[in-house]
């Protein structure tokens, strides 16, 4: 569970934060820049957040990149806008859904691969039909995919139907659950994190980012949950994000 002394301390910055931005909504655009460069930073891009804005705002590449990152900064902002305007509608998270996020996220950067059990195309969404592993973690077995994320999809709905519902928990559980899952060859770490603000942004709560900053913490982290089970220090770390985050664009007004 989520400490109530960290809940109240958020909330309070929610509220501060909504404010701000109801006042001067064109701070929500460098927001989402700012979403965008850490996230895809945390997955090795290497444009800075100057070459983020331009590149978002004027369609200026960044020289002397990898222009595979240009790209990849260009595809998660377009796969943030689609999450941001779904949750107007509030549209339902399927597993159609989460794969649609993918496809946009690995758009430009995803290719067809071919193997042994059959061809798969991570351009397009679908699900790996190979082992993955990051560093010495190893990920569950591609055949288990299918059931894990129609279990998934329904432990949403049942948590989505609760009428005391504690948002900020369950969209940090999405998110631990979804990349322990790894349904994707690539590009799971920035869906998961794109869905769990698809749920903060549909219960009208600002989405937020992990920082570059805390890149081996985040991944430390998630590591060790994985590992041990104990959430508690998972929920303290997003919580300390999610803080940070607010605090910082609360001042940059």
């Amino acid at each position: 569970m989520i400490e109530n002394k960290q809940k109240l301390v958020l909330e309070n910055l929610i509220e501060l934060y909504q404010k701000t931005f109801k006042e001067n909504p064109d701070l929500l655009k460098y927001s989402e820049y700012a979403i965008t460069y850490h996230s895809t930073a945390i997955e090795g891009s290497t444009l800075n957040q100057t070459e983020v804005i331009e590149l978002l705002d004027i369609n200026k590449p960044a020289k002397n990149r990898d222009f595979l990152h240009n790209l990849m900064v260009f595809d998660h902002h377009n796969a943030l806008r689609f999450i941001s305007e779904a949750a107007i509608k509030k549209e339902e998270i399927t597993e159609k859904f989460i794969q649609t996020i993918n496809a946009m996220v690995m758009k430009n950067t995803g290719y067809l691969y071919n193997t042994v059990m059959g061809d798969f195309d991570s351009s397009k969404g679908e699900y790996r039909l190979v082992s993955v592993h990051a560093g010495k973690k190893s990920f569950p077995d591609y055949k288990k995919v299918p059931k894990l994320m129609k279990d998934f999809i329904e432990y949403i709905r049942q948590e989505q139907a609760k009428p005391d519902l504690d948002v900020l928990q369950f969209a940090f559980d999405v998110h631990f659950k979804l990349v322990s899952i790894h349904p994707f060859v690539d590009g799971n770490g920035r869906v998961a994190r794109l869905i769990m603000n698809y749920i903060l942004a549909c219960y009208n709560k600002p989405i937020f980012i992990v920082s570059k900053a805390d890149r081996i913490r985040y991944i430390d982290i998630l590591y060790k949950t994985q590992e041990n089970g104990k959430m508690k220090p998972y929920y303290k770390f997003m919580m300390a994000q999610y803080t940070k985050f607010l605090k910082a664009e609360i001042k940059r007004k």
